[in-house]
């Protein structure tokens, strides 16, 4: 068995810390519990295994290549990797700690059962959020925060070759003081069939990339040569919903919007008095040809770039005054203004006048 088939032994820990608890989610690709690991409240979500001994052995290399792959990520973004107790065990659970950007990946475990362990945000879905302030919109600044903190994911998964594939906001999980949003449920979806993860469960055709599927696609289940681009496509749709709060495609289906992006080229409708340069952003992220969309290193800079122009200016300091003595009297220097030709000249002559009266 060649090393990318077994997980790392330096990430061995006991199993006996790791106790599962109510289900609290259900989506493609397994369950979600509550849980806790030692004394930190935890989220565990037990990975579907397959029915199949072929496809059960393939789940699981994929699984352990991806763990693996996930343990070696280094980036700015991540505050620290932390390994917990190392011992050889039927567990195999890998400890990382994320910045604001990143959902905090704890562990994951192979045997008996295939297990992603992950804090537990005291905080919502990105998708219940938006939810519970209908038909209020986010303000500006904190919408393009959200924005910002999803791209440097993303950027951050794609610099080290993970394409996340199922970006929504149901993936998307705030913070407690709702101020930050993490990312979540990344890295393990990456290489399965397309029709794995577009069910009606997950409501994932809303979101994903026109690419990802066609007719033949939808009905035999085969694969399509696609790139990082597909999570570009899917952020122009959580961008919009942030600008919007709305869903998009309101009024179809799933089936019938994922019909609507990928053989009539609909988009959402952009807001009325979305700033051009927004309407930008947001469009060349949707755009059909996935050569054509932007990288998250650009998005970001495009982001940062029109948060500035949302800051006012800080006011500016008035001029210094220099202090020149003449004759025991004061002159101030003025400073040049756009009066007129001869508007210093004239400044300077009624500052005379007063000094001889």
């Amino acid at each position: 068995m060649s090393s990318d088939d077994t997980i790392e032994e330096s990430l061995l820990v006991d199993p006996k810390l790791l106790f599962i608890g109510s289900k609290i989610g259900e989506g493609a690709h397994g369950k979600v519990y509550q849980g806790r690991y030692g004394r930190q409240i935890v989220a565990i979500k037990v990975v579907n295994r397959g029915s199949k001994p072929d496809q059960q052995s393939s789940l699981e290399s994929r699984f352990v290549r991806e763990v693996n792959m996930m343990s070696r990520v280094q980036h700015h973004n991540l505050v620290k990797v932390s390994l917990l107790l190392s011992s050889l065990s039927l567990l195999s659970i890998l400890l990382l700690e994320y910045t604001i950007s990143i959902w905090q990946f704890i562990g994951a475990c192979k045997d008996p059962l295939m297990v992603i362990v992950t804090e537990l945000l005291p905080g919502m879905s990105l998708r219940k959020y938006l939810t519970s302030i209908r038909p209020q919109l986010l303000h500006l600044p904190l919408a393009l925060s959200f924005a910002l903190d999803i791209a440097r994911a993303l950027h951050c998964l794609h610099a080290n070759g993970i394409i996340h594939r199922d970006l929504k906001p149901d993936n998307l999980l705030l913070t407690e003081n709702h101020k930050s949003v993490k990312l979540a449920d990344f890295g393990l979806a990456r290489e399965e069939s397309v029709t794995e993860m577009m069910t009606a469960e997950t409501g994932t055709y809303r979101w994903m990339a026109p690419e990802l599927y066609s007719t033949v696609t939808l009905r035999q289940g085969e694969k399509k040569h696609y790139n990082n681009k597909v999570d570009v496509y899917s952020f122009g749709i959580v961008l919009w919903e942030l600008l919007t709060n709305r869903m998009p495609f309101e009024g179809m289906s799933n089936l019938q919007a994922a019909y609507a992006a990928a053989f009539k080229q609909e988009r959402p409708v952009m807001p009325e008095g979305i700033s051009p340069s927004l309407a930008f952003i947001v469009q060349s992220c949707w755009v059909e040809d996935p050569n054509m969309r932007p990288s998250f290193s650009q998005i970001i800079r495009l982001l940062n770039e029109f948060l500035l122009t949302l800051t006012p200016p800080p006011p500016q300091p008035l001029p210094e005054t220099a202090t020149n003595r003449t004759n025991g009297r004061a002159i101030t220097e003025f400073s040049i203004r756009p009066k007129g030709k001869f508007a210093f000249i004239r400044q300077l002559f009624a500052a005379k006048r007063n000094i001889n009266s």
